[in-house]
């Protein structure tokens, strides 16, 4: 089973911190095998997103879950390939 977070619509340097916070709060316990991070709400980000994405990943790893991103916007996964850093954040199937 996989444990399902929920991205806002607004992710910039200013929310990060909060949404952070909101995000591992909502990791700790689970015992799900999985952790998918729905991306797809998101309309108002920048590189902070995936500041955000990549601590959630490593939250995740270090708990053995495996990670994956659900609905990422294009121009996201665009900064993520821009940066090198696209290989660590795989889709959902």
């Amino acid at each position: 089973m996989a444990a399902l977070l929920v991205l806002p619509s607004e992710l910039t340097q200013r929310q990060a911190r909060g949404a952070l916070g909101m995000l591992l709060q909502g990791m700790r316990g689970r015992t799900d095998a999985q952790l998918v991070v729905d991306a797809s709400a998101l309309q108002v980000f920048d590189s902070s997103a995936l500041a955000v994405l990549l601590e959630c990943r490593r939250e995740a790893l270090a708990a053995r879950q495996a990670f994956a991103i659900k609905g990422l916007p294009p121009a996201l996964a665009r900064m993520a390939a821009l940066y090198g850093v696209a290989p660590l954040l795989p889709s959902a199937a």
